[in-house]
């Protein structure tokens, strides 16, 4: 258990059943370098993660996409100030953008580019082996089977230590972990987005597999995104549908309900979407951010 500068006790637990141990609370860092809002100075994005540290979260959540790239350069930074044997963390490989353009985007999982991609993530994050690396997104051009040998013989050669998956089927996750066992599943799961729970969430607890929930808070809706607050100009939620004006009324119907519960509670919103979430198991591990 560790406890913050502010009396907050975070607990550790198992990811998985391959041994990896993190804070029962990560740390999303995609935000630090933009896509939902503009980038944040990189002397704050450097405090902002080391006050997560201090506050007992040592699991980091990056992507070489998230930039890209500049967002695992930021995290390498800040963990050259942290002890490395109390941090955890979790990169991404799979999605490409061509020109720099992420309306322009391209999936891959072919053998010879998530050795390049591991590669170029370790000296990014100036690290010796990533603790979790997940396949971003399924290339469904290439056999599952092609990719996790890859990433089999990374874990072979100590580069990195476990392996992920993010937003697969239940099909490729059972073919996945036949290959190599899988430690954790990354998937969106909130009090609004709740797909995973009929199929996903039972398989992965047969096969011993976390799940790692990102945007637990609804992207910030639940912080009052779209609300009680304008979107930025920069961020891509507008192009999402829950975003885009036609959702608003119905959006705010269901924001106002949740905060009236939130409120019955003595919490925010978000404090209280956010505890739905950690309530869901010892084997889901948000990561807010």
């Amino acid at each position: 258990m560790s406890q913050g500068n502010h009396g907050v006790e975070i607990p550790r637990v198992k990811l998985g059943t391959q041994g990896l141990e993190v804070s029962k609370l990560g740390f999303g860092c995609m935000g630090l370098t933009g896509m939902y809002n503009a980038p944040v100075p990189e002397d704050l994005g450097i405090s902002i993660i080391k006050e997560a540290f201090n506050n007992g979260i040592t699991f980091f959540d990056t992507s070489d996409a998230y930039g890209p790239y500049t967002n695992e350069t930021l995290l390498g930074k800040v963990l050259k100030q942290l002890p490395r044997e109390k941090v955890q963390v979790a990169t991404k490989f799979g999605i490409t953008f061509d020109n720099f353009n992420p309306k322009e985007v391209k999936i891959r999982g072919d053998p010879a580019y998530v050795r390049a991609c591991c590669e170029a993530s370790l000296k990014r994050l100036d690290l010796d082996y990533i603790d979790l690396y997940y396949q971003h997104r399924v290339d469904t051009s290439v056999p599952i089977e092609e990719t996790m040998g890859e990433l089999k013989k990374l874990v072979e050669e100590g580069k990195i230590k476990h392996i992920g998956l993010s937003e697969a089927s239940s099909d490729t996750i059972k073919r996945a972990h036949a290959v190599h066992p899988i430690t954790a599943v990354q998937m969106e799961w909130s009090i609004w987005t709740r797909d995973i729970e009929p199929e996903i969430v039972p398989l992965c607890r047969k096969l011993g597999i976390a799940i790692v929930a990102y945007s637990p808070i609804g992207r910030g809706f639940f912080g009052g995104k779209g609300i009680t607050e304008s979107l930025p100009s920069e961020t891509v939620l507008r192009m999402h549908p829950r975003f885009i004006e036609e959702s608003k009324e119905k959006n705010r119907v269901l924001y106002t309900r949740v905060e009236k519960l939130a409120n019955k509670h003595g919490c925010t919103p978000a404090q209280l979407a956010l505890a739905w979430v950690l309530h869901q198991g010892d084997d889901v591990v948000p990561i807010p951010g």
